[in-house]
């Protein structure tokens, strides 16, 4: 009986089963391949497809993205979420476009802001057609099981264990159908719930499918609790305008237009009350979740009159603007909840 060989198997199993339809898959197109694998960070395909022939349409090429401002990048991005990604995208393309070409080795495209060893692999591999090993969520997924890791993959030296059986398997020919076949396996059957095993080229050799592991592995650690936070939202309302602000560059929704956002109780009354504000109607709740925390926001809406908008638009910066308006120019998902919730 042959030996069994697993970039082998998986490459036969790629070729009848593998994506081989996704809008970056356009061989030679470094930018694209770059542009989906940040977006494909912390994000499922079939949300990253929503957005991403949208932005492609805006910024055909890295030089249109690199010359471009973060205001005329943030409304592309609003609602995909991790926005520190779209910063350094866009802050790297515009290293792209000064240099007037693409980086040529791993070592270049992890110079640039916002790129690892894994997305550096990708894009060699994917990007530029040479030999490149990445290591994403489904890659790490498809390794521990097929090798039993109990290992908690989180710690450096166990990371770097699995980063030497990743560059031990994969192959120089057709490196950029093994990248992505290894990818579509883990996000396709070796899925972080429920994996479909019957399906899997590898199920055979897999030991902890032997083992009846495959749901506990790769190894999890415990989730602690989300803490929860709340905030008093400005919902200041002329006419069909709202009175919105342009978050601060950095940080939580850098760049984004978002109503004013105040923790401090206290603070958010002594507000009210030298800017002589009283809400008319009852607030209105909605929340929201991150990966580290779940924000309720309660907005409390003012109906102003049309000579008192300059005024409030000195004491509090941003700018009169409808939710439709405020929506093109980039808001976050919060934000859009918060629309609808009003709207209502």
């Amino acid at each position: 009986m042959p030996q069994f060989n697993f970039s082998e198997a998986l490459l036969t199993w790629f070729d009848l089963h593998g994506r081989h339809d996704l809008p970056w898959q356009i061989a030679d197109d470094p930018y694209k391949v770059w542009v989906s694998e940040i977006m494909l960070q912390q994000t499922q395909v079939k949300t990253v497809l929503q957005y991403f022939d949208r932005f492609m349409q805006r910024f055909p090429t890295v030089d249109d993205l690199g010359k471009a401002t973060w205001d005329d990048v943030a409304p592309y991005w609003a609602g995909l979420g991790y926005y520190a990604r779209a910063r350094n995208l866009h802050k790297a393309a515009a290293i792209v476009h000064q240099q007037g070409h693409f980086p040529k080795s791993l070592a270049e495209w992890i110079e640039l802001p916002g790129i690892g060893p894994s997305t550096g692999g990708a894009l060699m591999s994917l990007g530029l057609r040479q030999y490149g090993v990445i290591m994403d969520g489904n890659v790490k997924r498809v390794l521990a099981r097929f090798f039993a890791v109990e290992d908690d993959l989180s710690k450096p030296i166990h990371e770097r264990a699995i980063w030497k059986t990743a560059e031990s398997l994969c192959p120089t020919e057709r490196n950029h159908d093994y990248t992505q076949a290894i990818m579509d396996l883990g996000a396709t059957i070796c899925t972080p719930k429920k994996p479909l095993c019957l399906y899997c080229p590898m199920q055979q050799h897999c030991q902890a499918h032997q083992q009846g592991l495959e749901t506990e592995l790769p190894y999890k650690k415990p989730k602690k609790p989300v803490p929860v936070r709340t905030a008093k939202v400005l919902l200041i309302q002329s006419g069909e305008q709202w009175l919105w602000q342009q978050r601060p560059h950095s940080g939580l929704w850098g760049g984004l237009w978002s109503l004013a956002i105040i923790e401090n109780d206290v603070e958010f009354n002594q507000l009210c009350q030298s800017l002589k504000l009283i809400s008319t109607r009852e607030a209105v709740q909605i929340s929201h979740s991150f990966t580290h925390f779940t924000w309720i926001l309660n907005a409390h809406i003012f109906q102003i009159e049309q000579d008192q908008k300059e005024y409030l638009q000195a004491e509090l910066g941003g700018e009169w603007l409808t939710p439709q308006k405020a929506t093109q120019m980039g808001i976050p998902t919060a934000m859009k909840k918060l629309i609808s919730a009003v709207e209502i």
